[in-house]
C-alpha cells in the first residue's frame, strides 16, 4: 500500500492518497496527522518492497512491548509508524527516520521508542502498555524526503488487557434453520440461513469460518465486521445461506469453526448440525436425483414406444399398398 504527499516542504510529518484514491489527510494539529481511511487496510505487497511485520499481540498492563518490521526494498531509507486504535478510521503519525536518527510528533517520545537496524529493518517499542495503546500498529516506509510513494505493511494488533478480564474461550453454537424461513421468497428461491454465535470470550481476536461435508465453503457467508462487546466478553455472529435442497439432504454436516488467539496460541472452537429429511413438499437433493433419472427413464421409453408404433404403422401401410397393387394387376 503506498501513500502520496500532500505538501512537499512537509513531506515527512505528512502523506496523503491521490484524488484518484478514497483516502484523505487531514492535519490534525502542527505536529500530529491523523489519515482518514474509508475503506479497510489490507496486508500489503507494493510493488517496491515486501513486508514483514511482528504477529498480533496480546499482553498485561506495564508490559514492554516490541512490534518489528522489515522491508526487502533498500532505497527506501525512511521508516514511520503509525497508529490505528479502535473502532477509528483515522491513523496517527507516531515517528519516523532514518537509521541514524528519529523523529518524534508531539508527546509520543515519552511513551514510545523507535529503533532501527540498519536500513531494511526497525522496531516500535512501548515501554509500558497501558489500555489506551490497544490498537493496530503500522510500519511504512519511503525512499527520502521529498520523494512521493511510502509503503506500508499489514499492521501489527495490539491488545492490552484489562486488570480484571481473565483470558477467556469462546463458546460456539450453531443454530438451525428456521421452519418458516422458504415462505414467501421474493426471487422464488428457497434458502435456509444457518446462524453460528460465538460468545463469551475475551479478548476479541477472533476469526470465523464455515464448512459443508468438511470442505472450507465462503458462498452464502455473512460475518459481523467486529465482535460485539458484552459486559466483560465478546459476542460475534456468523451466517450462511444454503440452498433448501442442501439442508434437507439428512446427514450433511454444516460446520462453524472460531478460530481464537488468546496471547501465546491461536485455538479453533467449533460446533456441527446436520441436515434433515425433507418435509412433504420439499425437494431434497436426493430426490431431486431419483425424479430427474425416472423423467429420463420415461423419455427414453416413449421413445422407444413411439419408434415401434410407427415402424408397425410404416409395414401396414406397406402391406395394404402391396395387396392393392396385386388386385389391380
Amino acid at each position: 500500500m503506498r501513500l502520496y504527499d500532500e505538501d512537499d516542504d512537509d513531506d515527512e510529518r505528512a502523506q496523503s492518497l491521490p484524488s484518484s484514491s478514497s483516502h484523505q489527510c487531514l492535519t490534525m494539529s502542527p505536529h500530529v496527522h491523523t489519515f482518514w481511511l474509508l475503506f479497510i487496510w489490507f496486508p500489503c505487497q507494493a510493488s517496491a518492497a515486501t513486508f514483514k511485520q511482528s504477529p498480533a499481540q496480546v499482553v498485561k498492563e506495564s508490559t514492554e512491548v516490541q512490534i518489528k518490521c522489515s522491508h526487502d526494498d533498500s532505497s527506501l531509507a525512511i521508516m514511520l509508524w503509525y497508529q490505528q486504535r479502535k473502532d477509528s478510521l483515522s491513523m496517527t503519525l507516531i515517528g519516523y527516520g532514518y537509521a541514524t536518527g528519529q523523529t518524534y510528533e508531539g508527546q509520543f517520545e515519552k511513551e514510545f521508542e523507535l529503533t532501527r537496524e540498519g536500513t531494511l529493518s526497525g522496531a516500535l517499542i512501548i515501554r509500558s502498555a497501558n489500555l489506551s495503546d490497544s490498537a493496530v500498529y503500522f510500519c511504512a516506509a519511503k525512499a527520502a524526503v521529498n520523494t512521493q510513494p511510502a509503503y506500508f505493511g499489514q499492521g501489527t494488533r495490539l491488545t492490552v488487557l484489562e486488570p480484571d478480564h481473565a483470558v477467556t474461550k469462546p463458546t460456539v453454537k450453531v443454530f438451525p434453520p428456521s421452519t418458516k424461513e422458504c415462505m414467501n421468497q421474493k426471487d422464488h428461491k428457497r434458502r435456509k440461513t444457518l446462524v453460528c454465535v460465538a460468545s463469551g470470550f475475551y479478548p476479541d481476536h477472533v476469526s470465523v469460518s464455515w464448512q459443508v461435508q468438511g470442505g472450507a465453503e465462503s458462498s452464502g457467508v455473512a460475518t459481523d465486521s467486529s465482535a460485539l462487546r458484552e459486559d466483560k466478553t465478546y459476542r460475534i455472529s456468523s451466517r450462511l445461506r444454503v440452498s433448501a435442497s442442501d439442508w434437507f439432504t439428512p446427514g450433511r454436516k454444516f460446520t462453524c469453526r472460531v478460530s481464537f488467539f488468546n496471547g501465546t496460541q491461536t485455538n479453533h472452537y467449533e460446533d456441527t448440525v446436520v441436515g434433515v429429511e425433507g418435509k412433504e413438499g420439499v425437494m431434497t437433493r436426493e430426490k431431486y436425483l431419483k425424479t430427474t433419472q425416472a423423467a429420463k427413464l420415461s423419455y427414453v421409453v416413449f421413445i422407444v414406444k413411439s419408434s415401434i408404433y410407427g415402424a408397425g404403422v410404416a409395414f401396414l401401410l406397406w402391406r395394404l399398398q402391396s395387396s392393392a397393387g396385386k388386385q389391380s394387376h
